[in-house]
């Protein structure tokens, strides 16, 4: 079985990879078309270089290293993946190869968290509606898929986690509630700089309830265009 959990960025996907990685029977993939992307919309994020000559950077490539026998004689592959690295939205029939999940996040939440760090032009680097067209291209065909948000998942994890397992057809194992607090083999490179955070963690950690729920003036137009996609998706989820 292959899953692909699409998240956008600020959102627990890392977590939810620790999670996963916590089965004896799952191998899971960090974001496997990081390096396309790159490559593709040239931004010069941290390790730019150093990440694009470390992965496969093409999309052929990418989905060639994806679709192959699940690795290490696992029965599970979990991939955590990028909904805003999807370019090409008319062309998703590969994803009917897996059992896909898309993880939510409030559009407040993931424009003041995305923002500290970057500076935020347009909604496609927030993979809202990447998400959403991912949805209907699985809708329009009859495929099923999962959606969560993650506000429910941190809330009350294994009662989402048991669900999710019940819709994809495994057995929920108690191990997916927690998780070595450390940089694993499979992050990527990147783990040094962004996971600043899920690295000193070993479980779902709910948020701190004195996070700026306002958005500053300049971003509103992003927000209230991502909030409507939100909204939408939020109807399906667990």
């Amino acid at each position: 079985m292959k899953i692909a959990c699409w998240s956008g960025p600020r959102n627990i996907s890392t977590a939810l990879m620790r999670s996963w990685s916590s089965r004896k029977d799952t191998f899971v993939s960090d974001e496997p078309f990081y390096a396309f992307y790159l490559k593709k919309s040239r931004k010069k994020h941290p390790m730019f270089k150093e990440i694009i000559s470390s992965y496969p950077n093409s999309f052929t490539n990418v989905l060639n290293s994806i679709t192959k026998k699940i690795p290490q004689s696992k029965s599970i592959w979990y991939q955590k993946h990028m909904a805003h690295h999807l370019f090409d939205l008319e062309n998703l029939n590969w994803v009917e190869n897996f059992h896909n999940c898309i993880l939510l996040r409030d559009p407040i939440s993931v424009i003041n968290s995305y923002t500290v760090k970057n500076r935020l032009d347009d909604i496609l680097e927030l993979g809202f509606l990447q998400q959403y067209k991912l949805i209907r291209y699985l809708q329009q065909r009859d495929k099923n898929f999962v959606v969560i948000d993650s506000n429910k998942l941190i809330e009350n994890p294994e009662k989402i986690l048991k669900k999710w397992c019940f819709k994809i057809g495994i057995e929920f194992d108690n191990s997916m509630l927690s998780w070595e607090n450390k940089i694993y083999s499979t992050d990527g490179i990147w783990a040094k700089h962004w996971y600043d955070s899920v690295i000193k963690t070993n479980r779902f950690i709910k948020p701190n309830n004195k996070n700026k729920k306002v958005i500053d003036e300049m971003y509103k137009d992003i927000y209230f265009e991502c909030e409507e996609y939100y909204q939408k998706m939020k109807k399906l989820s667990l």
